[in-house]
């Protein structure tokens, strides 16, 4: 493939060219196309769910030591390349250089995690109640995995996905969110030179309506993997409902950080602005609800404004910045409308909320936005209700503990919830009945480990966990035999 050449589609061991193409272009620098890269139909995902069912009896069969030492060369050139990958990121998705090299040497970590549970893979023999006859209680993979992506974490969270399915002797086919196919086009190559046969892994970039529909309506996949939107998830498992296929979905999140009065003032004001505002806001476990009791939350307020006066949004790549773009123009519309209707709601708009005239060193204009603050906001308000997925918080006030929990759980996304509080007895009580797939206690909501399960309940996930050993329960199936003695 020449450097002027489209990027193509991975499908059987082979880079495929496409009639159509689309430009990948840097949300720091709007005149700066990251490249070309190749847009696949139906036809494509016929062809690579051919490839990986061709594939499929011979690697799900595979020797564990040949599986542990392809994602092990995987998870090693990622991390020996995570400044070249990390920058890469950062140019096509608009998170700072810094948490780019972060997200990719996560994604390297994934891969050599799960080349170890290649090798701790086990089951269980048991007694029956029959005398003479022997049980074996052992894990099988469930066949072609179609895996879709969002481009808010494009390289972990492919990661993620794709290291677990093949580890358990899955085949894969990869539909990349069409905004940021670099990453996963750069992840294809390393995985395309690991040695997995032909088949086993397969990229198909492309419009989520034409590859996405394909794949998830397609006979020959088992599974679907999907992180992204509310509404494109409750219809992909309608779909796969319907055509009996094994799901798993990650979708919203409206994650409440609580503040009580004998928090720490200094830290709950960090983790605050963390988990609110770096990455743009642009994460599932962003907590954009911050509930604060009444005795702290003038003090608060008035720390969080002056710490937020302190945030540099800029060029994602340029040294000093804490914030970078946002992805998207529709994206930054969806932000900026959303500082709109909270305002008409009856918000108070105490910090930013306005696209940011900032340019990067060359001249050229960005998706920028200066991070929005919100504050004597009411439960019932839009702000607090609906996923903005941007830079924009919202502070609610509360009398105490109780109301502020009872707050928290008044939404129906539940994938992350924090605390901050130097109270054993509140922090105890909170991890218990704070309704999140995970709770954080003085730290920030984002901000996970890659070897524990990650997910939530109510509206924010369905089905199996993703991450660590708890990733086996959607990418295996389960298998019963018995032997006369």
């Amino acid at each position: 493939m020449s450097a002027s050449s489209p990027h193509g589609l991975l499908i059987n061991g082979e880079w495929v060219s496409t009639s159509q193409a689309a430009p990948n272009t840097n949300p720091s620098n709007l005149a700066d196309v990251v490249g070309e890269y190749a847009q696949g139909d139906a036809s494509h995902v016929d062809a690579a769910v051919a490839a990986a069912t061709a594939a499929f009896p011979a690697w799900s069969t595979s020797g564990i030591q040949a599986r542990h030492d392809a994602l092990d060369k995987i998870g090693n050139e990622i991390l020996a390349r995570r400044e070249e990958l990390g920058a890469l990121l950062a140019r096509e998705e608009g998170k700072t250089r810094a948490e780019g090299i972060g997200e990719v040497a996560r994604a390297g970590q994934i891969f050599k995690f799960f080349a170890g549970e290649c090798l701790r893979l086990a089951g269980e023999t048991v007694p029956s109640v029959r005398p003479g006859i022997g049980v074996e209680v052992t894990r099988e993979p469930i066949g072609v995995v179609g895996l879709i992506t969002p481009w808010n974490f494009p390289m972990a969270i492919p990661a993620w996905k794709i290291a677990p399915a093949l580890a358990f002797g899955n085949c894969v086919v990869l539909k990349p969110a069409d905004l940021v196919p670099g990453s996963a086009w750069a992840l294809a190559e390393i995985i395309h030179r690991s040695g997995i046969p032909a088949g086993v892994f397969n990229l198909v970039m492309g419009r989520g309506r034409v590859i996405g529909e394909a794949l998830v309506q397609h006979p020959g996949v088992a599974a679907i993997s999907f992180t992204g939107s509310v509404g494109v998830g409750r219809g992909i498992a309608q779909a796969c409902v319907q055509n009996g296929k094994k799901v798993q979905l990650e979708m919203g999140g409206k994650n409440p950080q609580v503040v009580l009065d004998d928090a720490d003032l200094a830290q709950a004001v960090e983790l605050s602005a963390q988990s609110a505002f770096y990455s743009t806001g642009q994460r599932c476990t962003a907590s954009s609800r911050l509930i604060v009791t009444q005795g702290i939350y003038p003090k608060f307020i008035e720390a969080l404004q002056a710490r937020m006066a302190k945030i540099k949004v800029g060029d994602a790549l340029a040294t000093g910045t804490d914030v970078g773009p946002v992805v998207s123009q529709a994206q930054l519309e969806q932000d900026l409308s959303y500082v709109e209707i909270a305002k008409a709601e009856g918000g108070v708009l105490a910090a930013g909320g306005l696209r940011v005239a900032c340019h990067t060193g060359s001249g050229n204009e960005g998706f920028f936005m200066a991070p929005a603050l919100f504050v004597d906001t009411a439960p019932a308000m839009r702000i607090n209700r609906e996923e903005v997925f941007g830079p924009v918080a919202s502070v609610t006030r509360v009398r105490d503990y109780d109301e502020a929990l009872a707050v928290a759980n008044d939404t129906e996304f539940g994938l992350s919830a924090g605390i901050a509080t130097t109270s054993l007895k509140y922090a105890t009580h909170f991890k218990r009945h704070a309704q999140a797939g995970m709770v954080m206690v003085n730290l920030p909501t984002a901000g996970v480990d890659y070897h524990v399960p990650f997910g939530g309940r109510k509206g924010s996930s369905y089905g199996p966990r993703e991450q660590g050993r708890y990733a086996q329960e959607f990418f295996t199936t389960v298998k019963t035999a018995y032997t006369l003695a």
